[in-house]
């Protein structure tokens, strides 16, 4: 059955789409350069604040841990007040919190301020993406909402660079790196000034005048609500109807192939210094070539997510992510450059996938509760990641192969829950896939065997 026109799923990309889309990636940009930000800071701020491994566990989890408590409030707060409100105040609380880091003078002041920038954090994801989704064309959402997430490794390779730049400021040089995300935050909050609110989400509130002026500021006065081909609701905004049939099963497959992205990516970027010296590898340049290996794999991953679809997508990559990380887990002694080459590949294979983060849940879920589904997938991942990047620096003092033998295991159970309950969304629109997305069995579903002659 053909869907109904609609003015959003079927308008060509414009300008709007693309500033909408530049703005939405501030938020993974400061997620990506938060994170790495902190293993380069460890060199001055391990003997400043006289910092134990527990100590330096504690510092690089306690972001992804205020990702957890974010995504799953703000999430749901986004869904009831609106995208545009919270898509400013988020920046205005993560400019804040960095700044206050810089005047951190004990371990546990720090470990509070990381996480209060990792709830600023975690909130961003469903504020952002979830505006973004409401307003993309179906042809292009899902490579322009993974584009807002391959910026991720972008914020990651500029915080080895900005950090390398910063090191020559002596022993209080970990106190402006920490400080330095507030400056992209309030860059980022400046451009999003003046952003509409999502006409769906007016619609799905039952504030038809107030979707209609959004509709003709972005397309022009001779559209209107009617143009959308979706009836004005008052939609209940409900935290458990994520947690309720038909909705529990994607809940559980987000989080969990979410979660199983996430461990081994966190684990390895925010420890990459160690890693690498542990293997024999020093100097700055192998971190910011593994970041810069992250972003080369989203170019692909982009262009592969409206070819093949977001399963075959996902499927491919835990395989070969399972695959590389497997090899120096599980031979342990192998010549450096045979190690280095196989993160190299967990790098392009992860840039080319993790995007689906948050293309996934913002098309299996309804206007009313998609920030909230986001929320929770965010929320439910930094558990892992969060238990992972605490754990590291152990698995690190024990073992050189055994964090990479984790990261295989993780990305085999991705792999496995994704072939169990991963459905395609590709090409449809947010109505359809919100009401029930596609299948296997679906003629359109992409298997992987026509992936392979595709």
């Amino acid at each position: 059955m053909t869907a109904r026109s609609n003015l959003i799923d079927d308008a060509p990309l414009t300008r709007f789409h693309k500033k909408l889309t530049a703005y939405s990636s501030g938020g993974p940009f400061i997620d990506g350069y938060a994170i790495a930000i902190v293993g380069v800071a460890f060199a001055t701020l391990t003997p400043a604040l006289d910092m134990t491994t527990a100590d330096k566990g504690l510092v690089a989890a306690a972001s992804l841990v205020g990702i957890f408590f974010g995504g799953a409030v703000f999430g749901y707060v986004t869904d009831k007040i609106g995208r545009h409100i919270m898509y400013i105040a988020d920046l205005a609380a993560l400019a804040l919190f960095s700044i206050l880091s810089a005047f951190a003078n004990e371990v546990w002041q720090l470990v509070l301020l990381r996480f209060l920038l990792g709830a600023a954090i975690g909130a961003d994801y469903p504020i952002a993406t979830s505006l973004l989704a409401e307003y993309l064309p179906r042809k292009f959402r899902g490579r322009m909402l993974g584009a807002t997430f391959v910026v991720w490794a972008l914020g990651a390779a500029a915080a080895y660079v900005v950090g390398v730049g910063l090191e020559g400021l002596g022993v209080n040089a970990w106190r402006f790196m920490l400080a330095s995300p507030a400056v992209f935050a309030l860059v980022t909050l400046f451009l999003r000034l003046g952003t509409p609110e999502s006409p769906r989400w007016l619609l799905s509130k039952g504030r038809v005048d107030e979707a209609d002026r959004s509709i003709k500021k972005v397309y022009g006065p001779q559209y209107g609500v009617a143009d959308l081909a979706e009836e004005p609701t008052v939609a209940k905004t409900s935290y458990t109807t994520v947690f309720r049939s038909p909705y529990l099963k994607r809940t559980l497959f987000v989080g969990v192939f979410w979660t199983a992205q996430v461990i081994p990516l966190f684990a390895l970027y925010s420890f990459a210094p160690d890693l690498l010296a542990g293997m024999g590898i020093t100097g700055n340049t192998s971190e910011i070539f593994l970041a810069a290996l992250f972003v080369i794999g989203g170019i692909p991953g982009l262009w592969l997510v409206e070819r093949i679809g977001r399963r075959a997508l996902l499927l491919w990559s835990f395989g070969i992510i399972a695959v590389a990380l497997a090899i120096p887990g599980l031979v342990p002694g192998l010549p450096t450059w045979v190690s280095f080459v196989s993160i190299c590949v967990f790098a392009l294979a992860s840039g080319g996938s993790s995007f689906l983060e948050v293309v996934y849940p913002n098309e299996l879920f309804p206007t009313e509760v998609r920030a909230t589904a986001v929320g929770v997938g965010t929320a439910v991942s930094r558990i892992g990641a969060a238990a992972g990047t605490y754990l590291m620096p152990f698995a690190l003092a024990k073992s050189q192969s055994l964090p990479l033998l984790v990261g295989a295991i993780v990305s085999v159970v991705g792999l496995l829950i994704t072939l169990a309950w991963a459905t395609e969304t590709r090409g449809r629109s947010l109505s359809d896939t919100a009401a029930g997305a596609g299948n296997p069995a679906d003629p359109a579903y992409p298997s992987l065997a026509t992936t392979i002659t595709n």
